[in-house]
């Protein structure tokens, strides 16, 4: 089995041989935005998609830390990950988890072979980041269930294959009970997908309208009615990856070439941090690796990450001076995309009553 450092030069070389191909160029948040399913087809073909999955399902049985060496050098590079990404990190391990042998089988193979792209139907209108204000409905039919209700800022669900959909199945007075998880086929009769289109004109989000959509039986997550305890146990591989603090790398490393002196303390501020945050990266693989769901530690990660991301765009700017900054270099997209930093994956404010529950059940 390759060594970590062996794997990561292979990470590395790839994203060398495309980049000096021109096949891709590097961007921030390119794990959300950079989308390009023959790159994922490729990594999939190195058994870099599923690393940590059993082999049975198409995984290659390898640790969370290894793949946690894959996922950063992708980052680091600004690679066009978007199309397995979701499916990758999150979709399969709560399948794996939660999912019927069924649905393992039928789900899991698909994702390893960047042949199944997933979209998040999680958020939805009004609700802001309160994800447990949930008000599309999932009613039981002959067979199976059918959906109805609308989903927002879902990225790249006018390219999905399939969607995780969490909705409301029961009608109790505490909002975060009567919500089970769903995995639909977005080419089902009653999807719609609507755009929305970001202050760059780039489109990945979207609107998602489900308009009684039939989804099969098998096809729930685990148990009717316990969403809520098993998409946070999810949330913590949302939470907890190198995406959380390197979706601005590009940024940073364009800092190191180009800044002068005057930058240069907060530059090393920044380094050092960015030590730190790769070294909790590392304590969520870890506690992965141990079959532990690292909530705390995820969310932790992403509180700091979040920061961390807004601190390397205010260092980039101010080492730009007054110079204007085009809509397509790595800082221009960045600040567009960074509204969105401390929504995605939890705003702030939940994230740290997440901690503060957790710290008061030790």
């Amino acid at each position: 089995m390759t060594a970590p450092e062996e794997l990561r030069g292979q990470v590395r070389e790839l994203c060398r041989t495309w980049r000096d191909a021109e096949r891709y160029r590097p961007r921030p948040d390119a794990w959300l935005r950079s989308f390009d399913l023959e790159f994922s087809r490729e990594l999939a073909a190195r058994g870099w998609i599923g690393m940590t999955w059993p082999r049975e399902v198409g995984g290659a049985g390898r640790s969370h830390l290894a793949r946690l060496v894959v996922t950063e050098e992708l980052l680091r590079a600004g690679a066009p990950v978007a199309a397995h990404w979701i499916g990758d990190r999150q979709i399969g391990p709560s399948i794996l988890r939660h999912g019927t042998p069924r649905l393992r089988a039928e789900i899991l193979p698909g994702i390893v072979a960047a042949d199944h792209v997933f979209c998040l139907g999680m958020s939805e209108p009004d609700a802001g980041s309160d994800l447990a204000a949930v008000r599309t409905t999932a009613a039981p039919v002959d067979g199976g269930w059918s959906v109805t209700g609308r989903k927002i800022w879902t990225s790249h669900a006018h390219r999905a294959t399939h969607a995780y959909l969490l909705a409301r199945t029961g009608r109790e007075a505490d909002k975060h009970a009567g919500l089970t998880e769903f995995v639909v086929d977005m080419s089902a009769p009653g999807v719609a997908v609507s755009p929305i289109v970001d202050m760059a004109g780039s489109h990945h989000f979207n609107e998602v309208i489900f308009d009684e959509v039939f989804v099969p039986g098998h096809r729930v997550i685990g148990e009717v009615g316990q969403g809520w305890r098993q998409v946070t146990e999810q949330l913590a591989h949302e939470r907890g990856g190198p995406e959380r603090v390197l979706s601005t790398y590009p940024v940073l490393a364009g800092l190191l070439e180009t800044a002068d002196d005057t930058a240069a303390a907060e530059i090393g501020e920044l380094i050092a941090r960015l030590a730190g945050l790769r070294a909790l990266c590392v304590r969520v693989a870890e506690e992965l690796d141990a079959g532990r769901a690292p909530v705390r530690a995820a969310a932790t990660l992403k509180y700091l990450g979040t920061a961390f991301e807004r601190d390397v765009l205010d260092v980039a700017r101010r080492a730009a001076g007054g110079d204007p900054v085009a809509p397509d270099d790595p800082l221009g997209e960045a600040l567009l995309a960074s509204p969105g930093f401390g929504i995605r994956g939890g705003a702030s404010e939940v994230l740290l009553s997440l901690l503060a529950k957790e710290e008061a059940r030790r």
